[in-house]
């Protein structure tokens, strides 16, 4: 099911999304500065294209470097990504077949807007690698 509703999702709406985020990645790669925010789009770009089967968990390790950049972030990127899923999410959700689509937009806002300090991961894998003793209890 997650292969078809990927396939599905790649030609309504998430190569539209991906090459939103690409854009976004490769302007914010043009000085030093922005290259962190850059690879961070570029990853979360990926996970825009074929979202059905992966989620995203926070990192415990992240730090105030990851507050700091998802506040730049949102000022550089993450509202403008966050309207195109907004937009995409409405536009899907018109239809019935389309609701589940229109949802998932709906999911990717978040880490649109704040992506620093997440991970994604496979939703049978729902913990990272570094966090995975710390949430069972190790």
């Amino acid at each position: 099911m997650k292969t078809i509703l990927n396939v599905v999702w790649l030609v309504l709406s998430g190569f539209w999304l991906f090459l939103g985020y690409l854009v976004a990645g490769l302007l914010l790669c043009i000085t030093i500065i922005g290259i962190p925010f850059g690879l961070a789009a570029f990853r979360i770009g990926v996970y825009a294209l074929w979202p059905f089967g992966y989620t995203t968990v926070e990192r415990r390790d992240a730090g105030a470097p990851s507050c700091i950049g998802n506040v730049l972030w949102l000022i550089l990127a993450g509202w403008w990504l966050a309207i195109g899923h907004i937009v995409t999410g409405i536009a899907l959700c018109v239809t019935i077949i389309g609701i589940p689509l229109g949802i998932a937009n709906f999911k990717l806002i978040p880490v649109s807007l704040l992506p620093l300090g997440r991970e994604i991961v496979r939703t049978d894998q729902p913990f990272t690698a570094t966090g995975t003793a710390q949430r069972t209890g190790w």
